[in-house]
Order: structure tokens, then sequence, then C-alpha cells
């Protein structure tokens, strides 16, 4: 929360252009495209990084597909975790966002800018409407981000929750691919009392195809999807943990 509002302070004088040109473009479709709106966002997150000494790698984007849409699941750890993967996944994607937290300044300019959905959840009809829509789109060749999680705890270091099998009713109705990625050290960005130098990473692992999840029920591709993640951040961690000696 620290650096969130350092990294804030630090690009204030940047705020009366940047806001209102994010605003204009996401107000206006027509006359910016998508990928134009994307590196927009992209250039943002950047001055974001190099104000708030964030530094991002990111592993696996040769496993990304080349074609048509798919549907991004990451674990959750706090507010930089879809800035991180639209910073390092270079094609347009967007994200479904929890509408409660999708309407504070600056956020709200990001979900337009990338034509995001906000999802209700004390509303089923409308969430039940939001994954149609997302449904159709993917099915169009475009691309989500989707935290099944569904939320997060702050400082909730790298661990994982369980996911919510209604996430992935999206990616039953398309049947596109899955995406897992996993995210390491991305609450200490803005979910944590550091201030320092952070590096984080963005593991995009290997995509589940339909052959593969297609008769699973909701919550066993939930729990596919959990323990990939789980295994990835195992791999990663447990050297760096390791007693010496």
């Amino acid at each position: 929360m620290i650096k969130f509002i350092y990294v804030i302070l630090m690009n204030l004088f940047r705020a009366p252009y940047m806001i209102p040109k994010m605003r204009r473009e996401a107000d206006h479709p027509e006359k910016y495209s998508v990928e134009e709106r994307y590196a927009l966002a992209r250039h943002v997150i950047r001055l974001m990084k190099v104000t708030g000494g964030i530094h991002t790698k990111s592993y696996g984007t040769e496993l990304l597909p080349t074609e048509g849409g798919y549907m991004m699941y990451p674990n959750h750890q706090g507010k930089y975790d879809a800035l991180g993967i639209i910073y390092t996944h270079r094609e347009p994607c967007s994200l479904v966002m929890d509408k409660a937290k999708s309407n504070t300044i600056l956020v709200r300019e990001f979900v337009d800018l990338l034509q995001g959905k906000r999802l209700d959840k004390k509303d089923v009809r409308q969430a039940l409407t939001i994954i149609n829509e997302v449904s159709e789109e993917v099915k169009q060749g475009k691309r989500y981000i989707l935290f099944p999680e569904g939320g997060y705890e702050f400082n909730n270091k790298n661990h994982v929750c369980d996911f919510k099998a209604g996430s992935f009713k999206i990616a039953l109705k398309t049947k596109a691919p899955i995406v897992p990625v996993a995210l390491i050290d991305s609450y200490k960005v803005f979910n944590s009392f550091c201030l320092g130098s952070v590096t984080t990473q963005v593991h995009y692992l290997k995509p589940i195809l339909y052959d593969e999840y297609g008769g699973l029920k909701t919550h066993e591709i939930a729990d596919l999807v959990k323990v990939r993640i789980q295994e990835k951040l195992d791999e990663v961690l447990k050297p760096a943990e390791a007693p010496v000696g």
C-alpha cells in the first residue's frame, strides 16, 4: 500500500494529461484501435514501473496460443497482478473485474480502455450476462484475464487460495484454450509494506486444451488449473527457501 501511494504521488504531475487521454481513447473506440488503446495502457504501466522501481520478468510467452481467443486464469495476490500480465502480454487482452473495485480513479480508466467487463458478485443475473458476453468475445478471438480466486488477502505472500468453479464456465462455453498464469511476488508491489525496488514474475504455463478439460466438471477444471499453478510456484520458490549448509 505504501508503494501504491508513492507511485500515485510520483505521477501526479502526469495526471492532468494522462488520465484525460485514457478517458478520451476509452470513450471513443471508433477512433482508436484496440492496439492503440492497449499500447496506451502498457505505456501507463511502464511509467508506474519506472517511478516505483518495479521490475517484472515474464516466462513462457512462447507457449501462448498464436491464433484465436483464450482465457488466462492467474492466482491473485494484489493490485499489481493484472498490470503485470498486461505489461508482459504483447498482444491486446482484456480482463473481468469485480464491479465494486472497478470504479476508482485510474482503475476505471484501465478497465474502460481495455473494454473490460465489470462483474457484480451480488447479482447472479448480471454475472450470467457478463459470462455470456465474454464467452462470445473469446469465440471471436479476444483474450481475457479472469482471477478464479475471486479476491485476495492483503500481503498474502505467494499463497494460492481455492479457485471458484464458476470462473471456468466461460472456458467450457467457448472450448477455448485455458492458460494458467503463475504470479510470483506480485503482492510485494502494492499489497505489502515494501517501498524499495521489487521484482515480480509472470509465468505463462502450457495451455490446457479443450481435449483435456472438456470432459471435466467446472470444479475439476478449477482444481486442475490450481494444481498447475501451485506446481510452478513450488518449482520456482522451493530452491530459494531450501536451508543453506
